[in-house]
């Protein structure tokens, strides 16, 4: 897998409702289950009607969907760059995660007493990107002044170093996230040392009352305004309604959802918008043993996508026996599709598209 989201919000936002809503509710959902691997971190499979679609073809053995993990972070609070709540253990569980999902209280409940007082979209997302900011700043600072021992003890190609991290330190003053900039080179690889908060990419989650699950309301277009500022992408889920779903079987899941107007769970959008924040794509491996859905990033070559298969793939690709779902899906068939001079042999140079049924022929 290697990919994974972190969960992350204020208190009493509704961000472990959903949380744990996923843990139960994927469990219902026959070909997407969810794995428990830790109290807040959870394995959750990829709906993709494709998968079952090449199961139907191929009648395997056995279904694997791709996976993605999420991690349910502790409520973040005023203060936790400097310590305060869970502080520097918070932090540090967002500076392992790939992407953040920001779940935003967007609804009214006098029985759930909001942290900072009335339902204010801004305020809340403003408070957990200082929080962010803060820490980077102290990160940056810190390498910032080992950069300046080493150019005083005449390392003068340091010199380059210590403008960039300048710029990242004024910038993160200013209170400019840093996954709205783009980093080449040097610049990178720096970057990519410091393992800095706010230059991961963010998915806004606009938790909403049932009520207002369809037209969503004024909360959910603060944040749709602040995520388009930002270019990031904004999803609307109802916890409480993810939450009764959990606890419904398969047949009743369906019933609910047509009665309230939807046609899928909120989080099932929640998975695929973090698949597609982290630009990932699928292809799959299909045989009678065996289907199975796989995770790697676009541009992936072909001998890195039979690497997430196993190494020794890897190391003795040979070529790879493409074929398109599409061709698949439409025929009924992989022996239709190679008579119909339709799959493709491709070399190491090749570029897995999203969607490519592979067979890797390797040597020992």
């Amino acid at each position: 897998m290697g990919f994974n989201c972190g969960i992350v919000g204020l208190p009493n936002v509704g961000k472990s409702t959903i949380f744990n809503a996923l843990t139960s509710g994927g469990a219902n959902v026959a070909n997407y289950p969810f794995c428990t691997i830790d109290q807040n971190v959870g394995v959750v499979g990829v709906p993709d009607k494709r998968l079952d679609r090449l199961a139907e073809i191929y009648k395997p053995k056995l279904l694997t969907p791709t996976t993605l993990e999420f991690v349910d972070i502790a409520g973040l609070v005023k203060g936790a760059s400097a310590g305060e709540g869970l502080g520097n253990k918070f932090l540090s569980h967002i500076r392992e995660v790939d992407a953040i999902v920001h779940v935003v209280r967007c609804f009214e409940d006098p029985d759930v007493v909001h942290i900072y007082g009335p339902v204010d979209p801004q305020r809340d997302i403003d408070i957990v990107e200082t929080e962010l900011a803060l820490a980077d700043i102290e990160t940056v600072n810190k390498r910032l002044q080992r950069i300046e021992k080493q150019i005083r003890s005449g390392d003068k190609g340091a010199g380059h170093e210590k403008g960039f991290l300048t710029m990242l330190s004024d910038l993160l003053s200013k209170g400019q996230p840093l996954r709205a900039m783009e980093f080449f080179g040097e610049d990178l690889r720096v970057l990519n040392e410091l393992h800095l908060l706010t230059i991961k990419p963010v998915l806004y989650a606009a938790n909403v009352s049932e009520e207002e699950i369809m037209e969503g309301n004024q909360y959910v277009r603060q944040v749709e305004e602040i995520a388009a500022k930002e270019g990031a992408a904004v999803i609307t889920i109802c916890g409480k309604i993810e939450n009764e779903l959990s606890s419904m079987s398969l047949e009743e899941h369906q019933a609910f959802l047509a009665e309230m107007g939807l046609s899928e769970p909120g989080l099932f959008k929640l998975i695929r918008s973090g698949y597609s924040l982290l630009n990932l794509i699928t292809f799959f491996t299909a045989g009678e043993s065996e289907v199975r859905a796989w995770t790697v990033s676009a541009e992936t070559k072909a001998p890195q996508a039979a690497g997430k298969i196993h190494s020794d793939i890897e190391r003795g690709f040979i070529r790879a026996e493409v074929m398109s779902f599409s061709d698949i899906d439409s025929l009924s068939s992989s022996h239709v599709v190679k008579e119909k001079g339709l799959l493709r042999l491709e070399g190491k140079d090749y570029v897995i598209r999203e969607g490519d049924v592979v067979y890797f022929r390797f040597h020992v």
